[in-house]
């Protein structure tokens, strides 16, 4: 519920998903999750604004904003490991293809891209991937010792890392075997094993909310009004 420009990276996240018209939600929910249910509870609270007459006990909400969302909050414990969160939420997800992601980065990703292309792959995970920039400059020298070139935080090689953005065949929770997992480890392996994850590439913005300056500097393009993922 970390935000961006006063509101949860979560809604931003929801924002870009119904952009492609993906408007059904399951959260799941563990440390903290009466924040993230108040804020769904309340929110034309956090959204509109408000008029309270304290004599007469009553709210009027001016100038209404919604969504077409449709949003389930789920227990799925307090220290359930990822792989355990996502079984947990089984009955809820149903028997057709789902969209999952972490909720803890933002993309200017084509969601239905992502689709078509796991449609086209045949797989029971489709993997969005990115290939990062180096934290630091690379120089180019040749065997003289001569600089020849610098390249400021290059792509990384041949390296792709995963990005977050998946999507699933609801096949994919016969690899969960329990609250004990974490999604990126044993269910991971096991599907890589059968040779079931097809990788999407993604070349455009990518950018996780690890650290105080990653949201420092999603705040402030955000700001700027450059914020990459803002497709709505």
């Amino acid at each position: 519920m970390v935000e961006i420009g006063g509101m949860p990276i979560l809604w931003h996240i929801m924002k870009i998903y119904s952009h492609y018209g993906i408007n059904e939600f399951i959260v799941c929910c563990g440390y903290k999750q009466y924040v993230i249910k108040e804020f769904f509870a309340n929110f034309f609270l956090h959204n509109s604004d408000v008029t309270f007459n304290l004599t007469e006990n009553t709210m009027k909400i001016h100038n209404t904003h919604s969504e077409k969302w449709r949003v389930t909050l789920v227990d799925t414990g307090l220290n359930t490991l990822t792989g355990g969160r996502l079984k947990r939420v089984q009955e809820y997800v149903g028997d057709e293809t789902f969209f999952l992601t972490y909720g803890d980065g933002v993309a200017d990703i084509d969601i239905n891209a992502t689709l078509s292309a796991h449609k086209a792959a045949g797989k029971t995970l489709s993997m969005t991937v990115y290939q990062p920039q180096g934290k630091l400059g690379v120089v180019d020298i040749d065997t003289k010792g001569n600089v020849k070139g610098f390249i400021e935080k290059p792509k990384t090689g041949n390296n792709w890392i995963n990005a977050g953005f998946f999507v699933c065949e609801p096949k994919i929770f016969d690899v969960l075997e329990g609250d004990h997992e974490m999604f990126e480890q044993q269910p991971i392996a096991r599907l890589v094993k059968k040779g079931q994850i097809h990788a999407f590439k993604h070349f455009g913005f990518w950018r996780p909310m690890d650290t105080l300056h990653d949201n420092k500097e999603l705040n402030k393009l955000w700001e700027q009004g450059n914020a990459p993922w803002k497709c709505w």
